[in-house]
């Protein structure tokens, strides 16, 4: 598959296919090596290539090929929505979304190949299928692309905000009050395995709602590396179970967070919302009190608080 571009600015050739295809400058930087960009029909070598107004960006997108399992899959993963286009999973706790040279263990790439999935190679090999990740203590609800035409369509609801997730946690310490935080974030000058409020780092929004005690809701207005866990260290709070921004809690294994519910627009123009129910780690923390049928509904209550981000 042959994907053509028009350079309305001028550039780096990197720069600008990252934002295009939705890919990090790495996964572009691997297409450059492997001789699958051209600009105005000639190969490039270096992503550093700067492009002028009107240069023509030819990207060779290879169909994905069935590759023997470096590690066993030993888990099963609840399919919540499947058509020739996507589907969506709810990922359970403690599984790596895609291999990557520091993971030693089967991913939900590894398992999607194990059924023989027809899955989208816009991401890189790496990433088959990926349109978007969570953490691996994260649980819930992620959506694969079959297809690259899908994962491009998908991938342009990322950039326009169409797409959105909400999320449940459970924190140290109730939020008294709803709270909008805009702050922006990078890497950890002191710690790199962490992010952190950096100013003049990339622009991040989050909205808290509190639901119940402890139980809280999140919506994300961006999608930053550790976004939700960041902005909470800002309001004097962490998600129990989160011994990297917050302190270790006994007998809870993992970051009590959970993304909940996935909307989107599909292809065919039908917007969608899929509810990825909690995993019973996550419901035997629930606060005393707390009824399951209230859930349903929770997300509805964002419409109320929306204005504290506008």
């Amino acid at each position: 598959m042959i994907r053509k571009f028009v350079a309305k600015n001028q550039e780096r050739v990197d720069k600008f296919l990252s934002k295009e295809l939705n890919v990090s400058r790495n996964q572009i930087e691997s297409l450059i090596k492997h001789s699958l960009v051209k600009v105005n029909s000639k190969i490039i070598q270096k992503g550093g290539v700067k492009l002028k107004i009107g240069d023509i960006i030819e990207v060779e997108i290879k169909e994905a090929k069935k590759q023997k399992e470096k590690y066993e899959v030993n888990f099963d993963i609840p399919i919540l929505y499947e058509d020739d286009d996507l589907l969506v999973i709810n990922k359970p706790p403690g599984i790596v979304v895609h291999p990557a040279p520091s993971v030693k263990e089967a991913t939900v790439v590894d398992w999607l190949k194990t059924k023989n999935i027809s899955l989208s190679t816009i991401a890189g090999e790496e990433r088959y299928g990926i349109v978007h990740r969570i953490d691996k203590e994260t649980s819930g609800a992620l959506l694969i692309a079959k297809n690259n035409k899908t994962h491009e369509f998908l991938s342009n609801q990322l950039k326009d905000k169409t797409m959105g997730r909400y999320y449940f946690m459970l924190l140290n310490e109730p939020l008294k009050e709803a709270k909008c935080v805009d702050k922006e974030i990078a890497r950890n000058p002191k710690n790199r395995l962490k992010m952190a409020y950096v100013k003049n780092g990339k622009s991040a929004k989050t909205l808290f709602v509190p639901v119940y005690e402890n139980l809280t809701a999140a919506k994300l207005f961006t999608g930053r590396t550790h976004q939700i866990r960041v902005h909470l260290t800002t309001i004097g709070r962490y998600i129990l179970g989160d011994e990297l921004y917050g302190k270790k809690t006994q007998n809870i294994s993992r970051v009590m967070l959970h993304a909940y519910e996935l909307y989107f627009i599909h292809p065919n123009g039908q917007k969608l919302s899929i509810i990825a129910p909690m995993f019973d780690d996550f419901k035997k923390l629930l606060p005393k009190g707390f009824k399951d049928e209230k859930i349903n509904s929770v997300c509805d209550i964002f419409t109320d608080y929306i204005r504290l981000c506008s």
